[in-house]
């Protein structure tokens, strides 16, 4: 396997007694699924600041759009400050991390529905943890995602897709990028955002077409465009991986998978028997209907490939966007 992709994590996940009752919340999908795959870089902001272990719980109080974390017996005592300065510090630290998971319902760590006290002992499950709003300003492309979200198999599946397009990219700013490149990167994942929105698609397309004329042709020679100001290229790249970072946030549904893999179909009709394409039409169909899993085209569709190479499909990140092992097209 090859190098494995650096992801942060809450200390107490890994099993690591750092919570404020001197127990973890040890998740063993994470440690030994995910574990395989990913280098996990661990973290506990409460414990960093200098909070001992066991200690008082903290929790957050006052407005839930920008609560305080303040000691549960001591309200006096905040650690506010703390926590926002440690997150944006990490943040700047960890620049080559592909995502994160984090504790979910804590008020340091929490991403959202972390409970906020106000008057009267009042709550409310509007709030973000202290560190994980800061860190989250700091880095705001990174794939994120709370553990106990990671139970839905959309969720997981939309969140280890993501770390690894992220990840993708980040190989391709380190190698220098050109407009070409970027247009290669989005050809690319051209079906995979597909699968997201078409009109994300149609928006990225503009984006780059608007901006460089690399995009004009993404297709055919993807030739390096000579004399391209560095700073407009620049733009263009953050524009671009802002749109895509937002649109794989969205849910790809089965409507807009069965539209991929039906496209998929449309280019390789020139290769298949009449009797090749009735035996993936009904794969196909079957997921449609959801009597199968997505896993089931897929494979075919990769098998298929294994035969007639057409040079589109083959480099689409759609079919083999993570490592096969991890089985997440086996549940949606």
């Amino acid at each position: 396997m090859s190098r494995k992709i650096r992801l942060g994590i809450s200390r107490c996940l890994l099993g690591e007694k750092v919570r404020y009752d001197g127990n973890h919340k040890h998740d063993g999908y994470i440690v030994k699924t995910l574990g395989r795959f990913f280098k996990f870089v661990p973290v506990c902001p409460e414990v960093a600041i200098g909070l001992g272990v066991p200690r008082p719980p903290i929790r957050l109080i006052g407005n839930p759009d920008k609560p305080r974390a303040a000691v549960v017996d001591d309200p006096g005592l905040d650690v506010t400050g703390k926590l926002t300065r440690y997150g944006r510090r990490t943040a700047r630290e960890l620049g080559d991390i592909s995502g994160y998971i984090f504790k979910s319902g804590s008020p340091s760590c929490g991403v959202a529905r972390v409970k906020v006290y106000g008057a009267n002992n009042r709550r409310s499950r509007r709030g973000s943890g202290v560190y994980a709003r800061a860190f989250m300003a700091e880095n705001p492309l990174l794939p994120v995602e709370e553990e106990d979200r990671l139970g839905d198999p959309v969720l997981r599946e939309n969140f280890i897709e993501r770390v690894w397009v992220y990840h993708r990219w980040q190989r391709l700013t380190a190698s220098g990028l050109t407009p070409a490149k970027l247009a290669a990167f989005h050809v690319d994942h051209e079906t995979l955002i597909m699968a997201h929105g078409i009109e994300h698609l149609r928006a990225l397309e503009r984006l780059g077409r608007s901006r460089h004329p690399a995009f004009r042709d993404t297709r055919a020679s993807l030739r390096f465009v000579t004399g391209v100001d560095e700073r407009g290229l620049k733009t263009t790249a953050d524009a671009y991986i802002r749109l895509l970072m937002a649109t794989l946030k969205r849910r790809a549904t089965r409507p807009r998978h069965t539209k991929v893999l039906m496209h998929f179909m449309g280019h390789l009709n020139q290769y298949l028997s009449p009797v090749e394409k009735r035996q993936v039409l009904k794969i196909i169909n079957a997921y449609r209907l959801g009597r199968a899993p997505l896993a089931k085209p897929v494979a075919i569709l990769n098998r298929k490939l294994q035969h007639y190479r057409d040079p589109y499909i083959t480099r689409q990140v759609y079919l083999n966007p993570y490592p096969p092992e991890l089985k997440l097209r086996h549940y949606i």
